[in-house]
């Protein structure tokens, strides 16, 4: 009709002409070739990663911690790795945290790489097993930080006590775990723990002698009796026989008597706390045992 557009649908089916077509497409369009991802090929995985570390240039810190470089490493092949460390993602360095007790060649040993060592090729499950597996250390870290460098992280262990059993001594910490064996002479200030469980128990020991600074000075040395309690080895040759139960109020009963009598200064051998109305004092063994309650006055 003149004055009007003319207008064609095209569907999927047949056209005009009756000439099959592809969903308004005609046959004769010819097909896209597929082109595959470029990021399966190792190439444009390493040359993107680079990228990416060039762009953060000093943020390799970030770069450990957020994982980036342990999801790459995850998912890279060995022939991608030689890659990478041909482009100079190999360890050159090595830094540390929180060194103290441990000795470097050590540590260095149990981290196990060289320079030169592809740093994607490290295994660093493995390294943080083995620095852990150290006398001193309690707990560590290991981390990648691109491209050159790994960092090592770790928290020694807190010396708490002499431990003596079997005529031989060991340096513990909070947690019992023994330390080592050697070099203890300048360990030799700590309180001297005597008994199989003692490790186990020390840190409830001095927590509890804590609530008293002014007797916990004075303590050199704690015996465990039993696997049930404590007797304390005072300086000037004192005996503290603690009980089973409620050492912290006997404490408290301990530190009132001696601030009122001042037994500590007297030829005293044993001050025995096993009983909880009263604190039996013994003199040398010539002497009568005496009895005082905790007010202070003889019975």
């Amino acid at each position: 009709m003149k004055g009007m557009l003319k207008t064609i649908t095209r569907v999927a089916g047949k056209d005009a002409k009756g000439q099959k077509t592809r969903a308004g497409k005609d046959l004769k369009t010819p097909k896209r070739k597929r082109v595959g991802s470029p990021w399966k090929d190792p190439r444009w995985i390493v040359a993107g990663v680079a990228a990416s570390v060039a762009a953060l240039g000093g943020a390799g810190m970030w770069v450990a911690q957020s994982g980036l470089a342990a999801r790459v490493a995850d998912g890279l092949h060995g022939e991608t790795v030689q890659v990478f460390a041909e482009m100079g993602f190999t360890v050159q360095d090595v830094l540390v945290e929180g060194r103290g007790e441990t000795r470097r060649a050590d540590l260095l040993r149990a981290v196990d790489v060289r320079r030169g060592t592809p740093i994607l090729a490290v295994d660093l499950d493995a390294a943080k097993a083995r620095v852990e597996a150290l006398d001193w250390v309690r707990q560590a870290r290991v981390e990648r930080l691109l491209p050159d460098t790994l960092m090592v992280r770790i928290t020694e262990r807190r010396p708490l006590a002499l431990w003596q059993n079997k005529g031989r001594f060991s340096l513990i910490d909070e947690d019992g775990v023994v330390i080592t064996q050697e070099g203890l002479g300048r360990f030799s200030h700590l309180m001297h723990v005597v008994g199989e469980d003692a490790p186990e128990n020390v840190a409830g020991l001095l927590e509890l002698l804590d609530t008293q600074p002014d007797l916990k000075s004075k303590v050199k040395a704690a015996v465990r009796v039993g696997g049930r309690r404590w007797d304390l080895a005072l300086n000037g040759g004192v005996d503290v026989r603690l009980p089973e139960e409620n050492p912290s109020e006997a404490l408290v009963r301990l530190a009132d008597f001696e601030q009122r009598n001042d037994v500590l200064s007297r030829e005293v051998k044993v001050l025995d706390l096993r009983q909880p109305d009263r604190i039996i004092v013994r003199h040398d063994g010539k002497t009568q045992p005496a009895s005082f309650r905790s007010n202070g006055r003889d019975t």
